[in-house]
């Protein structure tokens, strides 16, 4: 059976004080944030509204079985913490420069790099460990603010959670 979802415009429709659902009924954050809002009580087949269990599909069973099981991949930084910067936009002379040099003023050791320019664009990729005391939060920070809307765009990930995002 097909799973129901609530919006904002279903409390808003809503007659009454009381919304009664059903056990597979999912109500959306802001829906939830309405309807607390609007005074409205939201109540399940047993009581007060309990969000339902995740459908995680047919091979749930399976994936839970063997993935805790898969090692951990193997990490290439020898200290400190690892991130992955990528930067895309128009091409121009000095954004390499430009990048590096937030990177460094950043507390970040560059490690390695792969560029591709097709035309008057590029995609660069860099694996950067942050030394001392630098911090995630003000690198990313300091690498956002670089380029414009009509320049280029550069993004940092922990390395951890690229690896994690890319392990399956």
């Amino acid at each position: 059976m097909a799973r129901r979802f609530i919006t904002v415009e279903d409390i808003h429709r809503a007659n009454g004080a009381e919304l009664v659902l059903d056990a597979e009924t999912v109500v959306t954050p802001q829906a939830l944030e309405a309807a607390r809002a609007a005074g409205i009580v939201l109540r399940g087949p047993n009581g007060n509204y309990a969000e339902p269990a995740p459908d995680r599909g047919p091979d749930a069973g399976n994936v839970q079985r063997h993935l805790p099981h898969m090692p951990e991949p193997p990490s290439e930084f020898s200290g400190g913490t690892g991130v992955v910067v990528t930067a895309v936009g128009r091409n121009r002379p000095g954004i390499l420069a430009q990048i590096t040099a937030a990177l460094s003023q950043g507390g970040a050791s560059v490690i390695d790099i792969s560029q591709k320019t097709v035309d008057d664009w590029f995609h660069l990729v860099l694996t950067v460990e942050l030394l001392g005391d630098a911090t995630f939060e003000s690198l990313s920070q300091r690498l956002s603010a670089l380029g414009g809307e009509d320049d280029f765009v550069v993004r940092a990930m922990h390395e951890r959670v690229f690896r994690f995002m890319h392990r399956v």
